[in-house]
């Protein structure tokens, strides 16, 4: 049994590697996104070689000026075993104001144990910005932010796929009872994570899941499905889930967005009405990607900002500023115009379906690959 993804990474701060900075890359995209409360704003996707495969990286750059600009080498995370990938990050600023980078990291494509990461970084709005050593967390893999319960409870969403849904490089038939859309919790700010239970999603798809708290207190999983959106509760704290089936939102098989907003509404992100391609074997397009809100708790959902139209654009990730501005980060075309992009707007637009509030802005580029394509 290979042991290397069980080792951590190194986070390398000014990266200078020619093949991992912006002329040098040959495809990117799977980006995250946070803003600290000094405003910097801190953005994360992953690259490394010519696609998805062992040897990928972690790209993390920041912008001291809301987005205008952002550098080109902050910090790189990389495997010193090449036959390690560093995948799927996100990241998430908690209730102390820490920075947390999270990765996944697997032997070969799939090894059928994954493993999450975390690098947690004390004062992400000092100048000089120090990792602390990466920590494994839990099995599986995991891309979208926690969230922190009413009670101070960290969930933490993390998928164990089954053996059979990519040829795992190795058994593990010790997770078995574990490959579901799980979540982990923490009850010490983040030293330590449980398990605490997970939802076998019907149709389930690379599950990328997240979690909102019901003003209730019951948990509400949404999962990614074939036909788009799956969904579960939980009245137990994640032990045990039930109404699992469809959400009613639907979608290209694809990364939405979730989140509580400090008005108390909810935000999702999603593709609204897909197109269809014109390819053998139509599928529905990853295009129009918008913003919709709820405020009865995802019962009906109002508004709908467009924000970018276009083919393959995909894997929103989000964060609010104090001023209540919502930036949403993701990636077009990631192996042509290899571009990672952000939005940011308010409430008031995605309830009026346009620019009203003299803040939004679009399509703006947080960066783009040139590296020669082979």
């Amino acid at each position: 049994m290979n042991k290397g993804a069980m080792t951590a990474a190194t986070v390398y701060r000014n990266n200078d590697r020619e093949e991992f900075l912006s002329a040098g890359r040959k495809w990117q995209g799977i980006p995250g996104i946070e803003r600290t409360k000094g405003g910097r704003l801190y953005a994360c996707w992953y690259s490394g070689g010519k696609t998805e495969q062992p040897g990928n990286v972690i790209i993390i750059e920041k912008s001291d000026d809301d987005g205008a600009t952002w550098t080109d080498g902050f910090a790189l995370v990389q495997h010193d075993d090449p036959e390690v990938r560093c995948f799927d990050p996100t990241l998430w600023i908690d209730p102390m104001g820490r920075l947390w980078a999270f990765w996944t990291q697997s032997w070969q494509y799939y090894d059928g144990r994954d493993g999450v990461w975390a690098a947690v970084v004390s004062e992400p709005d000092a100048e000089n910005v120090v990792f602390e050593t990466p920590r494994r967390l839990a099995d599986g893999l995991m891309m979208n932010k926690p969230i922190v319960t009413k009670d101070g409870k960290w969930v933490m969403p993390s998928a164990l796929w089954s053996c059979g849904y990519f040829e795992a490089r190795e058994e593990h038939p010790e997770l078995d009872d574990k490959r579901l859309a799980n979540v982990y919790v923490s009850e010490d700010a983040g030293k330590t994570f449980e398990w605490r239970g997970g939802v076998d999603m019907p149709d389930r798809a690379f599950d990328e899941h997240m979690v909102v708290e019901l003003e209730g207190g019951r948990l509400w999983m949404l999962v990614r499905t074939t036909y788009g959106i799956g969904q579960a509760f939980s009245s137990d704290g994640g032990h045990s889930w039930q109404e699992i089936g469809p959400s009613g939102h639907t979608g290209p098989n694809s990364r939405f967005f979730i989140t509580r907003l400090k008005s108390g509404n909810l935000l999702m992100i999603n593709h609204i009405n897909p197109t269809y391609s014109m390819g053998e074997g139509k599928y529905k397009t990853r295009n129009n990607l918008m913003a919709m809100l709820s405020e009865d708790d995802g019962k009906t959902w109002h508004g709908g900002l467009m924000l970018d139209s276009r083919d393959q654009v995909s894997y929103p990730d989000g964060t609010q500023a104090e001023d209540g501005r919502i930036y949403i980060i993701y990636d077009w075309q990631r192996y042509k115009a290899r571009e990672v992009l952000m939005s940011v707007f308010t409430e008031e637009d995605v309830l009026a379906g346009r620019p009203v509030s003299g803040k939004a802005r679009f399509e703006i580029l947080v960066n783009k690959a040139t590296g020669e394509i082979d």
